[in-house]
């Protein structure tokens, strides 16, 4: 199985410069709504000031990523067709979107060490979420991912249970818990439960995240100085990008340390 959950612009119609809708923010330097390209797109679906997205005002682009969704709708999907010409791409793409998220988790899953039944649960519904990828435009848009969502969650749920409850570490219950701007330096949190968490502007230098549950925790200006975070569970680029680091920031394997990184 072909599994392409990296964002490849350069096969892409520059589905994630057209389809969100942002508001002038600390993130965004002006308003553009939804189904409308920005203007900072150029005619060739690329962006003209990519390298300086920051610089301008354009922080929330940089901590967007697609898993890969942009090409398999652009290049399989549409077969290399652009939404000026195809516009329901507007449409699909957000499911597709979503579709390649759960595949991330799933594989991200699949490489943990499992009891078999748990293993194989993951790879059947990793499988059955691909298939869905193929489907048509018209089977894209009248999709309802949420019901997927649902079962895959409960799949992550058990399969984080079962790697926290025989890893090191104090296995702190911080499900949803409002941490912001917390100190937390140097904290031993290896094991622990975060999924969901508020860890905006946290300083988290030096914190031990070893098998962490970072599923959908919000670490947005949070301080990843000297924090080990090599065996954090289903930690995503675009909270990476999010966050503040260094160069003695420990990142699982497959993740890129950010260039405003110092």
């Amino acid at each position: 199985m072909n599994l392409e959950l990296t964002a490849d612009c350069s096969r892409c119609a520059g589905l994630c410069c057209v389809v969100p809708a942002f508001a002038k923010s600390v993130d965004f330097a002006i308003d553009k709504p939804a189904r409308q390209p920005c203007p900072n797109l150029g005619g060739d679906f690329r962006c003209g000031i990519h390298r300086d997205l920051r610089a301008k005002g354009f922080r929330g682009c940089t901590v967007y990523d697609c898993f890969g969704a942009g090409q398999q709708l652009t290049q399989e999907t549409f077969g290399g067709a652009d939404w000026r010409g195809r516009p329901e791409m507007l449409s699909a793409f957000p499911v597709m979107r979503e579709l390649h998220e759960l595949l991330f988790y799933l594989t991200a899953a699949l490489a943990l060490t499992l009891p078999k039944a748990q293993h194989d649960a993951l790879l059947m519904a990793r499988d059955e979420t691909h298939a869905l990828t193929g489907g048509t435009p018209d089977e894209l848009i009248a999709l309802d991912v949420a019901p997927r969502w649902a079962a895959v969650n409960d799949l992550l749920i058990r399969a984080s249970a079962s790697v926290r409850a025989t890893a090191p570490g104090p296995r702190r219950e911080r499900r949803g818990a409002d941490l912001v701007g917390k100190d937390l330096r140097r904290t031993d949190l290896r094991a622990a439960n975060l999924r969901g968490a508020y860890l905006i502007g946290a300083d988290l230098r030096g914190a031990d995240l070893g098998w962490a549950d970072l599923i959908g925790a919000d670490l947005r200006d949070a301080d990843l100085r000297g924090a080990r975070l090599r065996t954090a569970l289903f930690l995503t680029q675009p909270q990476v990008d999010s966050a503040k680091g260094d160069r003695a920031t420990v990142l699982p394997n497959g993740l890129r340390r950010p260039a405003h990184w110092a």
